[in-house]
């Protein structure tokens, strides 16, 4: 097995695991990794799905009690299928406009001087959020949202279809908004990753499918654990944080890190003006 195929792999999994939840946007440093890296040809798509799945794997198995509690009181009690039907109504959003423009996206938006300006104007955006007190906790558990709650937060996560939008900072900056604590907007942003996240790699790993090759099981195995502990590692210590912290440290990253991506690719920038 080639050992720079090893190494590549190790840390493009690593990056996925660490930022797939946290307000940066997994999918921007994935498309700047895998650029400095080269390893954005047709295997490090398929490549890339398979870590998504390692990191939707972690948040599983974090609330796996949680998960199992509610399937096994699906359709008989109220708390567990509200929980289900809020999930599925801020899936929505997202899955419908996802489904319309995807290819639009992927053929205009994925690209690093689109992702250092959305990673400077969401840092601008959680900035804004934390030091104005934007927002006004009322809903300080999951159980407790609404579907009108649920829906917003959707409505919040179809901005982060634009690449190094970041998922988890729309949908959490998002809920923050709409009434939500940091705890709880956090969690249901966990929780909405999974239909989210199952969904786009399912349809990524259906169009992929031709150049999924036996010969890279190994390396495919490898950034499937690697992502699902990273990852792991990365949900348990965000709970921890936020539990005493602001977000105003992910502002600054955001927007340091958009700054150095418009400096790296400044020649992007002048064929962009």
């Amino acid at each position: 097995m080639d050992l720079l195929l090893i190494f590549k792999a190790f840390i493009i999994s690593v990056i996925e695991g660490l930022t797939e939840f946290l307000p940066v946007s997994s999918t921007g440093h994935m498309i700047i990794a895998g650029d400095l890296l080269r390893f954005n040809d047709d295997i490090g798509k398929a490549f890339e799905i398979v870590i998504q799945l390692g990191a939707i794997l972690a948040i599983c198995w974090e609330y796996r009690v949680r998960l199992l509690g509610v399937t096994r009181g699906l359709g008989r009690d109220a708390a567990a299928n509200r929980f289900v039907f809020n999930l599925f109504v801020a899936f929505l959003p997202v899955a419908v406009v996802g489904l319309l423009f995807n290819k639009a996206i992927k053929a205009h938006l994925f690209q690093p001087f689109t992702v250092a300006i959305a990673f400077i104007i969401g840092g601008l955006i959680i900035y804004w959020v934390e030091k104005k007190r934007a927002y006004r906790p009322h809903i300080h558990e999951v159980e407790a949202m609404t579907w009108v709650d649920a829906l917003k937060v959707g409505l919040a996560q179809v901005v982060s279809l634009i690449p190094g939008t970041s998922r988890s900072g729309a949908t959490i900056i998002g809920g923050m908004l709409f009434g939500l604590s940091r705890q709880a907007a956090t969690e249901f942003s966990f929780f909405l990753a999974i239909p989210v996240m199952v969904a786009a790699s399912g349809y990524d790993l259906y169009k992929h499918w031709d150049v999924m090759d036996t010969q890279q099981v190994g390396i495919f195995a490898i950034g499937f654990v690697t992502a699902f502990v990273s990852a792991f590692i990365a949900t348990k210590a965000l709970v921890q944080f936020v539990a005493r912290h602001s977000f105003m440290v992910f502002a600054w990253y955001r927007i340091a890190f958009g700054a150095l991506l418009l400096i790296y690719y400044r020649a992007d920038l002048f064929q962009a003006l």
